[in-house]
């Protein structure tokens, strides 16, 4: 083991004598150190330097320092090169016996640089070079690179950020939360594009769909600058995809098993899955033909063992006389899981719905295609095109009351004996198109731009949904609180995006030595996104009154042609429909700054215009049609600070304003009926909230690869935006503007230290913790007060989050890591409470339902048997702990309050071994 110490500024003077004694006479070394001129000549890592007309090659570490050792005497010429810096080339003479010195300061350069013998780790997949780059940037972000991925043997995008201090996901939800806030105040790009989201429920991607084999780093940015959209106030997810590196080829199967499946009997598809085909669903009839001319019973399904394969590689030839580089990936999986538990709803404190035996089983099927060219037109000169399609499947059987002890308030034929079955096959397929191009207009001014057209298809294309009563063992009778309760529906969600940027770098002056100050970079360009929706739900449902079936497993047996001629009645209501369609139009600027070596900064403005259109017609909507137009025009400028306290220290200030976006979904008055039947709307009157921002961190950096930070952050959210009961007799779900304003107030911890090192510096056993605390408080308007509660805590926030990580590497030829991780996020609301009614609100109200904290524990262990192949086990989610919402209920009689369990269920722990082969 090796003691950690801060010698490593006599590295150079160590080399000279360790070759000059510990060689042969006969050879000789070349040492030297490589400096950064862009960076205050701080420490180069991870340059190239290749001796010309050889295969030798190294290079830099951390410090900037690489040798060559045991080298003829003779005259050599030294390549030093790095992405984006001028080549240099400088003869050096070897003799017997004596090391030479050679120190380099590397300058940026307008030309890109030719590729080199040697290939290693990229600078954007490297945990160490990733922490150099968090290290020398003057905004506040985190990263997590390829490298560190496969130590930790995350094999997603969404696990990747909850490595990351203050971000968290949800077992429940599969949300990322950054600093305790939700999917509506996150951003989501790819290499700097937005991009769409897979669930229309949510504004986010679900980052599992990015495996790690096509991910080369995952960034959070927890601060603001202007040449982002503003829509982004709790950070930015970037996800920068893999391009091609070296010439390889892989190939991964792994096969699993669901901890909650064991023993089930009771696993069922749906009807509809029978029209499916690899996760592609294919409508045979139209929906209302499939009321007679398709089943309406879920079908028993055995094989519960999930099972992946993926593949990737890469390889580079000439085009024409240009270097093309090509990267592909691939992957498909079929997965299993089941849950049981509870639900229940309370209406002004009064029991509504309650069902003991909820069940669900999913079946997923996930297809994902990526692939990556880049082509290198000249020196100046270089454009990448990336592509990713994503077909992803759910079949959902949900059932509750089979046990035949569910009751329905104010149901017939009876309140008890009450059974719900929800069958629903959802299919998104996914595009994700993008071209960039890098142009060094000269040695001081690099031009970039992107575009892209992204594609989103969501359907569930034939939803079956039947309400009964048990009556007894032999005997199940059609329910009808209202009539139509037995239908199928078709609903379909088509988004088309185009999105574009430019931006221009301009350096202006030059480097002063003597006063160690930076040369100002002036940052401009403009955005451009385009969103477009189209909505269509079709209904179609039966009366069955007086129809009985001997169980729940016979309702096909009643829709017959026959007894639609002899009393059922059938109703195909009028489609629902929504079109939107966002506009964002853009410009920015912002100055790059140092004043001297110890301070330096960034300063911006941003000038955005958008523009929100939602037209619907819609059947719970008075008369119907309704249309609303938002029109948004404000600056938004960002100021990022940072102060050297020594080498290793840093201080950062941030401030910013943003503005959360009201979504689609959020604007829309459309009704959409979860499984267990909550109803949740959107709100036409719902406005933009706007965020001010302010972050205070320090930084420490004891070593390469360790970490230490503290940050405080403040956000004020102006006309906040919650999921909240509305008044009224419906108790539906509504998007709306609860309060004028919302304040946070958090402390974030992280810490990331080597425990064991070898003699090599390398890390053997290494710790990861980080811990976020927050405090949140929101006025209440009137109309959503209740009880004496004039002010709430932030719906969808957990004002704790902990998250760590320990792993062993064992650091020789054919590795061995073993990883532990654990992630902890607090009670959150789910939704706010109402008054039932505003006259008696003390009494008559729906109090907030909040869904409660759990811990997730995961283990990742693999060994490389062989130079090619690689074995991999994974246990997820072992602690299986059950995923709770509660509620408090205050008894009319009484007045005594209890905490009631209104949903619970557990989603199991997934246990995987796999296996990897590179060619």
């Amino acid at each position: 083991m090796k003691i950690n110490d801060k010698m490593k500024q006599f590295l150079i003077a160590l080399v000279f004598l360790t070759t000059a004694f510990s060689y042969s006479q006969d050879t000789g070394s070349i040492v030297g150190k490589l400096l950064d001129k862009e960076y205050n000549n701080e420490p180069l890592a991870f340059a190239n330097i290749l001796i010309k007309g050889t295969t030798k090659g190294t290079t830099s570490d951390m410090d900037g320092v690489y040798a060559f050792t045991d080298i003829a005497p003779g005259t050599y010429t030294v390549i030093y090169s790095f992405v984006g810096y001028q080549t240099q080339e400088v003869p050096v003479e070897v003799t017997a016996g004596n090391a030479t010195q050679i120190d380099i300061t590397m300058v940026a350069s307008a030309a890109a640089l030719d590729e080199v013998v040697i290939q290693t780790t990229t600078r954007k997949e490297s945990e160490t070079a990733l922490l150099l780059d968090q290290k020398k940037a003057v905004v506040i972000k985190e990263s997590i690179g390829a490298e560190r991925l496969r130590a930790l043997g995350v094999t997603d995008a969404a696990t990747a950020t909850s490595k990351i201090s203050g971000v968290t996901r949800s077992e429940g939800s599969g949300e990322v939360y950054i600093r305790g806030l939700g999917d509506r105040y996150l951003s989501t790009t790819m290499n700097g594009l937005p991009i769409p989201s897979d669930d229309v429920n949510n504004k986010n991607i679900n980052l599992n769909l990015f495996s790690t084999n096509m991910i080369e780093n995952v960034g959070i940015t927890k601060t603001y600058t202007t040449s982002s959209y503003a829509d982004q106030s709790s950070g930015n997810a970037d996800i920068t995809s893999k391009g091609y590196s070296k010439k390889e080829l892989s190939i991964g199967v792994a096969s699993g098993y669901n901890t909650n499946l064991f023993g089930v009997n009771n696993f069922k598809k749906s009807v509809i899955s029978n029209d499916v085909t690899f996760g592609f669903h294919k409508k045979k009839y139209a929906l209302v033909d499939l009321i007679t001319r398709q089943g309406w019973d879920a079908e028993h399904q055995k094989n519960f063992g999930n099972y992946g394969i993926s593949l990737h590689g890469g390889t580079k030839f000439d085009v024409f006389g240009k270097q093309l580089k090509l990267f592909v990936a691939g992957s498909h999986s079929k997965k299993y899981s089941y849950q049981e538990g509870v639900f229940r709803s309370f209406r002004s404190n009064i029991l509504d719905n309650e069902f003991t035996d909820t069940e669900l089983s999913n079946t997923n099927i996930n297809s994902t295609g990526y692939i990556n060219l880049a082509l290198k037109l000249n020196n100046n000169n270089n454009i990448r095109v990336s592509s990713l399609s994503v077909n992803k499947s759910d079949d959902n059987v949900y059932e509750q009351g089979r046990n035949g002890e569910g009751y329905v308030f104010d149901q017939d034929p009876q309140e008890d004996g009450a059974f719900v079955r929800d069958q629903n096959f959802k299919q998104t397929t996914l595009l994700i198109n993008q071209i960039e191009g890098t142009h060094n207009i000269t040695d001081r001014n690099t031009l970039k731009w992107a575009a892209g057209y992204n594609y989103v298809l969501a359907q569930e294309p034939n939803r079956i949904r039947n309400e009964a009563n048990i009556l007894d063992p032999n005997t199940v009778q059609y329910a009808h609180v209202g009539d139509f309760q037995q239908r199928k529906s078709d609903q379909k969600i088509e988004d088309n995006e185009y999105n574009a940027y430019i931006t221009d770098a301009i350096e202006l002056g030059k480097f002063d030595d003597d006063a160690n100050t930076r040369p100002l970079k002036l940052h401009f360009g403009a955005d451009y996104r385009h969103k477009e929706r189209l909505f269509d739900s079709q209904f179609v449902g039966v009366r069955a009154r007086d129809f009985q079936v001997p169980t729940v497993d016979d309702f096909s047996q009643t829709f017959t042609t026959e007894n639609f001629n002899n009393g059922l009645v059938l109703r195909e209501r009028d489609e629902d429909l929504y079109d939107a369609d966002l506009t964002i139009m853009a410009g920015f600027a912002n100055l790059d700054f140092g004043l001297n070596k110890k301070f330096s900064g960034n300063l911006g403005v941003r000038f955005e215009r958008d523009e929100i259109n939602v037209l619907w017609d819609v059947a719970n909507y008075v008369g119907r049609v309704g249309s609303i137009k938002k029109e948004y025009t404000e600056f938004y400028p960002s100021v990022n600070l940072k102060y050297e306290l020594n080498e290793n220290q840093f201080l950062r200030l941030a401030s910013s304003l943003t503005q959360t976006l009201p979504e689609f979904k959020e604007l829309a008055p459309f009704e959409y009926v979860s499984p267990t039947g909550r109803v949740t709307r959107g709100d036409p009157n719902l406005e933009k909230s706007d965020v001010f921002n302010l972050d205070l961190k320090w930084e420490f950096f004891p070593r390469n690869s360790e970490l230490i930070s503290a940050t405080a952050f403040y956000k004020q959210i102006k006309n906040p935006i919650n999921l909240a009961q509305t008044r009224g007799s419906s108790g539906i779900f509504q998007y709306s503007n609860t309060g004028e304003a919302a304040d946070v107030l958090g402390l974030e911890l992280e810490a990331r230290l080597d425990l064991i090192t070898n003699e090599d510096e390398e890390t053997l056993l290494n710790i990861n913790a980080n811990v976020t605390k927050m405090w949140f408080t929101q006025d209440l308007l009137e109309d959503y007060q209740y009880n004496s509660i004039t002010e709430t805590d932030l719906q969808g926030a957990s004002d704790l989050i902990i998250n760590g990580s320990i792993s062993y590497n064992s650091q020789t030829e054919k590795e061995f890591i073993a990883t532990l991780t654990g992630n902890y996020s607090s009670d959150k609301i789910f939704a706010l409470g109402s008054p039932e009614d505003f006259s008696n609100s003390a009494v008559l109200y729906n109090d907030a339902i909040i869904e409660k904290g759990f811990v997730t524990l995961d283990l990742v262990v693999s060994k490389q048997i062989t130079d090619n192949l690689l074995i991999k086990f994974a246990g997820t989610n072992l602690l299986n702990p059950e995923i709770k919402q509660t509620q408090e209920i205050r008894n009319i009689n009484s007045g005594i309050e209890s905490n009631e369990t209104v949903l619970s269920y557990k989603k199991g722990s997934v246990l995987s071994l796999g296996l990897k082969y590179t060619f």
